[in-house]
């Protein structure tokens, strides 16, 4: 096996290293000794699969207002960096740079215009930064989006029909689909040294998790 890829867990992953080095390696050392095995901090449970076996679904967007914008203002300041033409029916993105946008009971499609990404750049050329940096923050004002309680977002796995109920329900007021990250994107982001944006794969299959208690009576 040449090389392993953190695909999802890497904050539980960092954070077993993190525990790793704090306790020092005679601490980790004694650890193991004591308790006569290999699952003391030098280890961590993981599963791993072929990346022919993985599959990348989308990770979509909600926002909760449009930062004081009109819907037409919103989709007018929208055409200086996409094209923007309205969609019969639920959009779910078939290339890279192109986005669905569900917006007062309208789907949308909205495809990047050229020089307004870097392809040189393996993180800028992704769609999630294209958004971030051209709709979320250029016009929404939301800078970190894993802080932000404006925004949400929905796995792939929820289909189009759960954006359109987060909208319609008054909760939302805009969605955004996008097109899946290629398992090529994350290997060339990866191998650059680089880190993955955040919220930007959902992968399938999900191993099943849980606590389970036995009661002694």
């Amino acid at each position: 096996m040449p090389c392993t890829y953190i695909a999802d867990g890497h904050h539980r992953a960092a954070s077993a290293a993190k525990v790793k080095l704090a306790l020092g390696e005679e601490n980790a050392a004694a650890t193991d000794a004591k308790n006569k095995s290999t699952t003391g901090p030098d280890y961590f449970l993981t599963t791993l699969f072929p990346s022919n076996q993985l599959h990348i679904m989308d990770y979509n967007r909600v926002v909760k207002d449009l930062n004081g914008h009109s819907v037409e203002d919103f989709i007018a300041k929208l055409g200086n960096e996409f094209d923007v033409v309205a969609y019969e029916g639920a959009y779910k993105p078939t290339e890279l740079h192109s986005f669905g946008m569900y917006i007062a009971g309208k789907w949308y499609t909205l495809k990047a215009k050229p020089g307004t990404y870097n392809d040189n750049d393996p993180i800028g050329v992704l769609d999630v930064t294209i958004l971030s940096n051209n709709i979320l923050s250029k016009l929404l004002g939301i800078v970190d989006q894993r802080t932000d309680k404006r925004i949400d977002f929905v796995g792939g796995i929820r289909g189009l029909a759960e954006l359109e109920k987060r909208v319609d329900s008054g909760e939302m007021q805009l969605a955004i689909s996008l097109y899946p990250v290629t398992i090529d994107q994350l290997f060339t982001i990866a191998d650059a040294g680089e880190v993955m944006p955040p919220k930007s794969t959902w992968f399938e299959p999900k191993l099943r998790d849980g606590l389970l208690t036995h009661l002694i009576y």
